[in-house]
C-alpha cells in the first residue's frame, strides 16, 4: 500500500472510530442504531466502524450527527473522508469547493464534477491514473455524488458553469450514458442558482484552450482560481494572479451562448444521439442504398474470372 492510500486508510478509519465513539456516549448498540436510522443497517453502520466496505457517504454522516446529536461533527469530519479519495493535489481546492458560496467553471473536456450523472462519472473516473482497483472507482464515484448534495442543501452555491462544444459532442460512456447526462444538464435550467452556457466551435481560437478553469468566491468574499489538466491542478490565490484568471473566466462566458440558446444545442446533441441510435426510415433507406453500393464494388474487384477447363489433347 502506498502513502496515499495508507492515508485515506487512515481517514477513514478515524471517521469509524468517531462514529463508534459518540455512538457509545449515546447509549446506542450497532443494532440499536441501525434499527432507528432510516437507510442505515446495523451491517452498514459495522462496516462504516471499522473503515471497511464503501466509504461513508454524507448523507450517512448527517443522519449520524441528527440522531446522535452531535452539532454537525460527522459531517464535517466526512469533508476530510471524500477529499483522501482523489490525488493529493486535488484536495485543498476540494475543501474550498464544499463551502463557497460561488463558483464560476470553464471546462473544455468533460462535465464538472458537480453535474455529473453517477454513470457518467464513472465512465470519467475510470480514465484516473491514479486509479488503484474496482473498488477504489466506486469511492470515487460515491464521493463524487456525496459532494453533490450540497447543491441541493440551504447553503447550495450560485454556479455558473461554461462548457466547451466539445463537452456535450463527445459521447463519453456511449450514447445512453450520454443522453442522460445531457438530459441533466438540461434540467439545470429550472435552477435558479446554476448557469449553464456552451461556447460553440465557432468562437475557434481563445485563450481558455489549455485546461478548465475554476474561480471560487468563499464566504468570506476570498476570491481564490483552480485549473486542472489530465493529471495535475493548481491552487492560485495570490489576489493579482487570481483577478487575472477571473477576467479569463468573465471573457469565456461573454463569448458563450446566451442560456437558452445553450439549451437548445444540448437538446440538439441529444437528438443527434437519438438519430444515430434510430435512423428515420427514409436515414436507414439510404444507409442499405449505400452499403449495397459498397458490397457491390467489392464484389467486382474481389472477383476473377475461373479459367475455363480444356482438356488436354490425346497423343
Amino acid at each position: 500500500m502506498n502513502d496515499e492510500a495508507q492515508d485515506y486508510a487512515s481517514v477513514v478509519e478515524l471517521f469509524g472510530r468517531m462514529v463508534a465513539t459518540l455512538r457509545e456516549a449515546a447509549g446506542y448498540r450497532q443494532a440499536e442504531l441501525g434499527r432507528t436510522m432510516y437507510g442505515l443497517s446495523a451491517t452498514r453502520l459495522n462496516q462504516i466502524e471499522r473503515g471497511t466496505g464503501h466509504p461513508p457517504t454524507l448523507a450517512n454522516a448527517k443522519a449520524l450527527d441528527a440522531t446522535l446529536k452531535t452539532g454537525g461533527l460527522l459531517a464535517e469530519l466526512w469533508k476530510h473522508v471524500t477529499s483522501r479519495t482523489f490525488p493529493a493535489w486535488s484536495q485543498p481546492f476540494m475543501d474550498l469547493e464544499s463551502s463557497a458560496r460561488e463558483m464560476r467553471m470553464y471546462l473544455v473536456q468533460v462535465v464538472p464534477g458537480l453535474l455529473q450523472t453517477e454513470d457518467y462519472a464513472r465512465a470519467v473516473l475510470r480514465m484516473g491514473r491514479s486509479l488503484r482497483d474496482e473498488a477504489h472507482l466506486e469511492e470515487r464515484v460515491l464521493s463524487r455524488l456525496g459532494r453533490q448534495e450540497r447543491l441541493n442543501g440551504p447553503d447550495a452555491p450560485y454556479l455558473w458553469v461554461v462548457l466547451d462544444e466539445a463537452v456535450i459532442r463527445r459521447p463519453i460512456g456511449g450514447p445512453d450514458t450520454m443522453r442522460h447526462q445531457l438530459a441533466h444538464l438540461l434540467a439545470t435550467e429550472h435552477n435558479d442558482r446554476i448557469s449553464v452556457q456552451i461556447l460553440p466551435f465557432e468562437e475557434a481560437e481563445h485563450e481558455g484552450m489549455g485546461g478548465s478553469l475554476t474561480v471560487l468566491t468563499t464566504h468570506d468574499k476570498r476570491e481564490v482560481a483552480y485549473t486542472e489538466g489530465a493529471d495535475v491542478g493548481r491552487l492560485i490565490e495570490d489576489p493579482g494572479e487570481v483577478g487575472q484568471y477571473a477576467v479569463t473566466y468573465d471573457r469565456q462566458r461573454a463569448r458563450a451562448l446566451p442560456v437558452g440558446m445553450s439549451m437548445d444545442m444540448i437538446r440538439e446533441a441529444m437528438e443527434g444521439l437519438d438519430r444515430a441510435r434510430f435512423p428515420s426510415s427514409a436515414q436507414a433507406l439510404r444507409l442499405a442504398k449505400v452499403q449495397s453500393q459498397q458490397l457491390g464494388r467489392r464484389s467486382v474487384r474481389g472477383s476473377r474470372a475461373r479459367p475455363r477447363h480444356r482438356p488436354r489433347p490425346r497423343p
